[in-house]
């Protein structure tokens, strides 16, 4: 199933390369906030800019999530979808939400755990090690709360709670999901993240998520095998058929010259 998600990952990202490309050039030009005006600003005046300009990073990757599920989906968006998505409410919950989790991740990253690393005694190791994995999970489950939200119709509570469920009930698929994104973060910098950059890690992550969730509306569909033991024999050849069938297969030369085919 993984390797059918990185070929469909792959086809749709060169379908809409130059979509993926203006919206990273987008998230570059706001990145550029937090980045590069503290650094001009006193202290406190500085702070609060750069708490303002992540948080709108976040905003930003979360219209962003919005538009690329259509592309997901075998369809497109314009321009006028992305600044639509952009100006609705439930977007701006979105960033500002994932944005604040992410701020106290990094906030817990940096200060906790070297607090607790630096107490002399096993009891301070115990609980670093401890925050670290808490942490762990909480970033492999959270990379798919943009997805979530942009697909499905949830309080925010209820996207929390179901990103921990994916993640436990698929712990194996979600930490190869968040390898390959840190890869595509890697070949992101090299790229000067135009390509694939926020957009393209944002698309992967909303295919691998609509992909997994075929599984849970085929355990719908056969209620008997809702047992643990038979969970795990997911018939994924014959849950993928239409998806195989969508994405297709292409020769080298239909890449580079498509209209030849």
């Amino acid at each position: 199933m993984f390797l059918f998600l990185l070929k469909k990952t792959f086809f749709d990202s060169w379908d809409n390369m130059f979509r993926i490309v203006l919206v990273n050039i987008g998230f570059i030009a706001v990145a550029a906030i937090p980045i590069f005006l503290p650094p001009l600003l006193p202290d406190m005046l500085s702070i609060a800019v750069l708490s303002v300009g992540i948080l709108l990073c976040f905003v930003y990757l979360a219209a962003g999530a919005q538009c690329l599920k259509s592309v997901s989906n075998y369809a497109g968006f314009g321009f006028a979808d992305f600044f639509a998505c952009f100006k609705e409410k439930r977007t701006w919950v979105s960033g500002l939400v994932m944005g604040g989790i992410a701020l106290l991740t990094a906030l817990v990253a940096s200060v906790v755990i070297p607090f607790y690393s630096q107490i002399n005694s096993p009891v301070g190791i115990i609980l670093a090690v401890v925050v670290f994995w808490i942490l762990v999970v909480c970033v492999t489950s959270f990379q798919f709360f943009f997805s979530f939200r942009s697909r499905m119709d949830n309080a925010v509570s209820k996207t929390v709670k179901k990103c921990f469920i994916v993640f436990f009930d698929n712990t194996g698929f979600c930490i190869m999901c968040l390898v390959y994104a840190v890869i595509l973060t890697i070949l992101s910098v090299l790229l000067v993240f135009l390509l694939p950059g926020p957009a393209g890690i944002i698309l992967f992550l909303d295919e691998a998520l609509r992909l997994r969730l075929l599984k849970y509306d085929w355990l719908e569909e056969n209620p008997d095998a809702q047992l643990s033991t038979k969970r795990r024999r997911i018939p994924w050849d014959a849950i993928l058929i239409d998806e195989r069938e969508n994405t297709g297969s292409r020769s080298f030369k239909n890449f580079i010259f498509p209209w030849k085919d």
